[in-house]
């Protein structure tokens, strides 16, 4: 896209929801490593790589429950506590964005009504520690996190996030990169679009009916932008 059609694009949607693992962080490794290291600490059993990528996206206990099934629940809470301190204080696995989005996000921002939020299967704590971390809090009108709210795929974060920001879900979009993403904004009628550089297949993804599949950030920013007549 020229310069000039830049100038004249607009964003397609008043407002753009993100999923953040696997979307905006490439934090796949560290999630995993994590995963793998409580369940080893709690003795509960080795967890395979491609089980752990999996439930990336769900929120911390309905991850231990879909992964360990019959686990106890002081079982589930210790697992949580321990996925939380390797993540935080064990496991320097480098956590970045994932090429363009920095770009991609500084571009949607300079529209001055332009909406960007976050719903994530992370804790609050988690989420703001990356806004601090990162510098990126203030690059979001409102993000909803999986310990505040029900986990995905109940869409209930996203009818939070509509609700706080005014917004109706046809001028919504969804991007993230499972299944559980896409299927919480299909129960509302919302748009979405998957990327297939995170954890789920581009099938999976295909099976929620997105309004495409995207392989890199840009290729999202360049459909989001509709040149003016």
């Amino acid at each position: 896209m020229t310069d000039h059609m830049m100038a004249l694009a607009v964003p397609r949607y008043r407002l753009v929801i993100f999923d953040w693992d696997g979307t905006l962080m490439d934090s796949e490794a560290r999630i995993v490593g994590c995963l793998q290291a409580a369940s080893r600490e709690l003795e509960i059993g080795e967890l395979s790589a491609a089980a752990a990528r999996d439930i990336i996206g769900l929120g911390l206990p309905e991850a231990m429950e879909r992964l360990f099934p019959g686990i106890t629940e002081s079982q589930g809470e210790a697992l949580v506590a321990a996925y939380k301190r390797h993540f935080v204080a064990v496991d320097t696995t480098p956590l970045n964005f994932f090429p363009g989005v920095e770009a991609g996000l500084a571009r949607l921002r300079a529209h001055p009504d332009q909406l960007l939020a976050v719903a994530t299967g992370k804790s609050r704590r988690g989420l703001d520690r990356m806004f601090e971390h990162h510098a990126c809090g203030d690059w979001f009108h409102a993000s909803r996190t999986a310990d505040v709210t029900r986990s995905k795929p109940h869409p209930l974060m996203l009818e939070e996030l509509l609700a706080e920001l005014n917004v109706e879900a046809h001028h919504a979009l969804m991007v993230g990169d499972t299944e559980y993403d896409l299927e919480m904004a299909r129960a509302l009628g919302m748009h979405s679009v998957g990327v297939d550089y995170g954890v789920h297949s581009v099938p999976r993804l295909e099976a929620c009916s997105p309004q495409r599949v995207v392989s890199h950030f840009d290729e999202l920013m360049d459909w989001l932008y509709v040149p003016q007549q």
